[in-house]
Parts: structure tokens; sequence; C-alpha cells
């Protein structure tokens, strides 16, 4: 429970209801308790950091000016929403984030009437606002819509359609978009609208001849006066602000202002709310901000480990088990040693993808497109045109923003680009939106794709040389986190396309395992005699070793952490029945469903993809193994 005597405002808001019942003159007190409050239970449990800091006083302005739940508050890049979990009932649970059975670390629907839209990635916010501002307006509904857009998700084209189609409608929308700008997204915001964006200045002056204009001439755009005005603002305008993009987009421009002067926020906002049609509003904020080490270190402190918030984060000593991740960003920088015509590409994701190594050492042909999957993807298709060797890295949620840009643009062409997918499979804390549950199926079904999934680091290494020398589009899909610990060398070998490997073998059934569940598959084949492999290639599949496997065993069990549905087991399957083979086929995978937010190893367990349960699973169809197994230990 909140301690009242620290907290004494904080500890009476149970709701933004109760928010509302303070003065307007004790919100910089309520927003200086929230801070010192989401700094003290985020040391506590870990989770998102820097992005909520800066949004405190936006969060407390926003709830306070606006009827919430009844006004929608539409929030982007969900990790910026601890402060509003805060201030809408969830406060004595905030320390659970994460956590199973915890709060959730982005919006979630269900979880809360004031998540009115559910988000994990980002630039989603405008569109979905819209959708509710329009539903409302023919739904005869009387509520006020606000999208928060920040942390980098400006970068996005769909934010940009949507800003697009809301300031083009005849029927104005009501709805007001909040770009929080802080310059940064998980790294630095990078392209030429954050440099726009940097250099915007907001003019009083003009914002007041404008609405003195408005009043005097109307604000339809079809009368001949008001369209003169209009043109008329936009060239002085442009005398004191170096881009029009969001007037031009037939959005009303505010600002920018101070993101934590509480005071001119609410001032802002209240105006803004007696408006009509698109507003945008642009606030400057500070990633971190009040907490002096996530200021200085405003990467480190995106995401944090649970810490003692008066020491900082400190670094856990002793050597380090290298990640998969890390795996990826040492071998990126061997090869580009290698091969000069290696060029990297990541959307907004150089910390989480491992390469901030690669950025150093080769500037110039490292490419941050910011949050923009599309473009990425095609990006390395023009490359690939050229005879350039393209490796995208990607999160595998993240790809499925680019799927129509690698079917269309990368796989019907043939083209040879490397799509490095980290993240593949179950995620964990996250939860549903960062889960790559899916990659398997989706990619399975792209002609021209060769898809490769490894069991350990050495192989995860191999498989990135494998991909990058085929000419044609190729994907290596690897987890989060560590491997077994198998050594991945510095050798830049490959493997034979579509060969698996027998890592055991046994009698009467096949385990085929892909990827991360080769060593728990290892493990239930030495404790009842089975054959394992190692199936490395879910596209192409090793075809001659399971037709002769096919003629040796009773069955074939299929493990996999992706969908069960399309997956690399259903490949399998097509594959025997194409041949006209009948042999029992257990195909164990993630359920149709998308999971909560847990541990990696808590949501394979609940799937029966642990040891555990793909051995009661093995035992629930094949009873007989078991027996067999009591024998063999008592004679």
């Amino acid at each position: 429970m909140i301690d009242s005597t620290r907290y004494p405002r904080l500890s009476r808001i149970g709701s933004p209801a109760d928010l509302r019942r303070f003065d307007e003159a004790e919100l910089p007190a309520i927003a200086d308790e929230l801070r010192g409050y989401l700094i003290e239970s985020v040391g506590k449990s870990g989770g998102h950091f820097g992005a909520g800091l800066g949004v405190v006083e936006l969060t407390t302005a926003l709830h306070w000016i606006y009827d919430t739940p009844h006004d929608r508050i539409v929030w982007d890049v969900g990790h910026q929403t601890y402060p509003h979990k805060i201030l809408t009932g969830r406060r004595d649970r905030i320390h659970t984030v994460k956590q199973k059975d915890g709060v959730a670390p982005f919006p979630k629907r269900e979880e809360s009437e004031y998540d009115t839209f559910g988000v994990g990635h980002s630039s989603t916010s405008i569109s979905a606002a819209l959708g509710m501002a329009v539903a409302n307006a023919a739904l005869g509904n009387e509520r006020k819509v606000v999208a928060v857009i920040g942390d980098g998700a400006m970068t996005a084209g769909m934010a940009y359609e949507a800003l697009n189609h809301a300031g083009g409608m005849d029927d104005e929308p009501d709805l007001l978009v909040i770009l929080n700008d802080n310059r940064m997204s998980i790294s630095e915001a990078v392209g030429g609208v954050t440099r726009m964006l940097g250099r915007m200045t907001g003019s009083k002056t003009l914002n007041a001849l404008r609405e003195g204009g408005k009043k005097i001439l109307g604000d339809k755009r079809s009368s001949g006066p008001a369209r003169f005005v209009r043109r008329w603002e936009e060239h002085w305008k442009g005398m004191f602000v170096p881009s029009t993009l969001f007037e031009e987009m037939g959005f009303h421009y505010t600002g920018p202002i101070d993101g934590h002067d509480i005071k001119a926020l609410v001032a802002t906002l209240k105006t803004l709310k007696t408006m009509k049609g698109p507003q945008l509003l642009h606030v400057i904020t500070t990633k971190g901000k009040g907490y002096e080490l996530a200021e200085g270190d405003q990467i480190g402190y995106h995401a944090v480990s649970p810490f003692d918030p008066s020491k900082g984060v400190v670094a856990k000593g002793g050597a380090k088990k290298p990640t998969y991740t890390d795996v990826f960003g040492d071998w990126l920088c061997d090869m580009a040693a290698a091969d000069p015509k290696l060029l990297a590409i990541t959307p907004a994701m150089r910390e989480g993808s491992g390469l901030v190594r690669f950025s150093k050492e080769y500037p110039q042909r490292y490419f941050d497109v910011a949050i923009a999957e599309q473009h990425a993807v095609t990006l390395a298709a023009g490359m690939a045109c050229e005879g350039a060797k393209p490796v995208v890295a990607i999160y595998s949620t993240f790809l499925q923003r680019g799927y129509d840009q690698l079917v269309h643009d990368v796989a019907i062409q043939k083209l040879d680009v490397l799509f490095a997918i980290d993240r593949g499979g179950v995620v964990g804390p996250d939860g549903a939106t960062h889960a790559g549950n899916l990659d398997l199926s989706y990619l399975r079904c792209v002609p021209n794709m060769v898809v490769m999934a490894p069991a350990d680091e050495r192989e995860c290494r191999q498989m990135l040389s494998t991909g990058f020398q085929f000419n044609g589009p190729a994907a290596v899909r690897y987890p989060r986190g560590t491997g077994p610990g198998v050594a991945a060398g510095d050798a830049l070998d490959t493997l034979p396309i579509g060969k698996a490997e027998v890592r055991r073998k046994g009698s009467r059934i096949a385990l085929l395992a892909f990827g991360a569940l080769v060593p728990a598959a290892e493990q239930v084949g030495d404790e009842y005699g089975l054959t394992v492999v190692n199936m490395r290639f879910v596209k192409p599949l090793d075809r001659a070793l399971i037709l002769e496997l096919a003629k040796t065993h009773d069955g074939f069990v299929t493990l996999e952490d992706n969908v069960v549905a399309g997956g690399a087991g259903s490949g399998v399957a097509e594959l025997l029945q194409a041949e006209g083979i009948t042999l029992p086929v257990l195909q164990l995978g993630l359920p149709d469903a998308f999971q909560h937010h847990a541990s990696r190893e808590d949501l394979l367990a609940e799937a029966g993809l642990d040891v555990a349960g793909i051995r009661a699973a093995v035992l629930a169809r094949w009873p007989a193994l078991g027996e067999r197994a009591r024998n063999a230990a008592a004679g």
C-alpha cells in the first residue's frame, strides 16, 4: 500500500475523479508525488522507466482536464503509460507490472476502462482516436478524444496516413493529437521529421491572429476571405516556423510548449478542449525527467531491472553469458569485415537488435530508418537490386508490420535479403503485443524463402552465414535471451540448405524439434530411448530424412515455440500426406490464443513445451513408452 505520509495527495487518488477534486494549484505537488512514486515503484519491480517520467505532468493535466473514462485518451507507445495506470486505479498494483497475473506493461482494454485502446508497438494512436471520434459523431456521443503520440512514433508512416485522412475530411472530426516530443525513441529518434520538429518554435502572436480572423471571417474553407487569411497566415508563419507540415495537413497547430510546465499545459488544454476540428498540440518533454541518472542516460534507463533509486542501476558483475542478440551483433561485424557489400538496417531497434557495435564500427553501412518497418524491408529490396547484401535486423512481432513488403517487394522478386529475426517464439513479460509466436507460420507459406531456427548459439552464427550467402531471401529466427551455452566461435562457416541433424538415434518415436526446443526434446529422448532430430530448417524441410524416419518409426512428435496452426509441424504433416504416408504425428506448439505477460519459462510451461509438458504429451499418446522405461529401470 502507498505511504500516505510520503504521498499525502497521491494516496487519496484512486481514480481520475478523485484527481479532479483537487484544486488546480495543487497539481504541481501531485505531479511531484506521482514522479516520486513511479521512481520508487519501478525501482522495486523493474520495467519501462524513462518514458513514463517524461509524461508525468502531461498525464496529470489530461486526467484533470478531461472527464475520463467518458472522454477518451488514446496512448501511443504503451511504455509511457505507467503514470496513467497509477492514476487510474492501479496505483497499489503497479509494482506487479510485467509479472505473471500482474499489471500489464502496456494499455490493455480488458484490464481497465481507462485503457481505451491496446498498444504495444507504436504509431497507432491517431488512427484509433480518429476512428473513435468519427464513431462518436455518428452515434451522437458527446465526448472528447485525445491521442498522445510520442517517443519517436511520429516517424512511422501510419501516423501520417491518419493525419492526412483526419485533416482532409469534409466533416472535420473533433480530435486533439498531442505530440510528445522528447527527440527519443528507445535510442535517439532519427530522420528528417525529427530534425524538423527540433527546429520548430511556436508563435503566440500567430495563434492569436488566426483565432481572431476566424471570429471575424468564419472558419469555413470554402469562403474566399477565410482562404485568403489562411494562405496569408501560412506565409507569415513560415517566417517563424521552418515547417507548416501539420497546418498543411489540415490541423490547427499549437506549440511547442513546455511539457513539464503543468500550469501552461492546463491553460492550453482548457483552450483546446473548447475548439472544434482537428487540433495538434506540440509539447516538449525530457525522457527520464526528474531522475538525474535517467536524464543523463536516456537509452540505458528506457527499461530497467529492479534497482535502488538512491544508487541507480548497477551493472552485474561476473562474465555475462552471451545472448542470441549478442551472437548476431558479433556475427554482423565479422561478416561486414569479410564482405564490403553487407549493409545493416534496423527500424529504431539498435540496442534491442544488437547493432550498437556495428553502428560505431561501420557507421556508413548502418541504417536506422526509425519506426518504419515497411520502409525498412523495401529499402533492403532496393539495396539488393543494386548488388548490395542487406541484413534487416528486426523483432518477430515488428516484422508483421512489414509483411506485405516481405512478400511483394522481396520474395516475389527473389531478392537477396537476410532477415535476422530476434524475439522469435515466446518472449514473456511484455505480453502478447511483443510475442513472436506467429513467424514460422507466416514465413513458411511465402514462396522463395529459406527459414531457419537455431538450436544453440553456434548454430545461430552458422545459419546467419548460410542465409547471408544464400542467393535469395532468407530468415534466421532466434529467441530472446540466452541459449544452452554452446560457444558461437568466430568462424563464418555455413550449413547445407535444408539438411537436418540427428542428435540421438533411438526407436519407435522420432522427436522432430525446431529451434529453441531441441534441448528439451533431447532430455525427453534420452529418458525414453527416442530418436531426436534437430530440424534446423523450417523451409525447406529435410524431405529425405523425414521419409527415411517414417519407414522405421511408429510416429513423429514435432516441437516448436510457434503456434501449431500452419507452423513447422504442419509442414511435416503436409509432406507425409503428400507422399501418401499414414503415420501418427503429434504436433506440439503454442496454443491458438494470445498469451498474457509472464516469464518465458512460465509461458512455455503453460503451453506444455517444457520437459515435463513434452513428456506428459508423449506418454499420453504412447503410454507403452512409460511402461518400457519403467521395466528398463527395474531390470
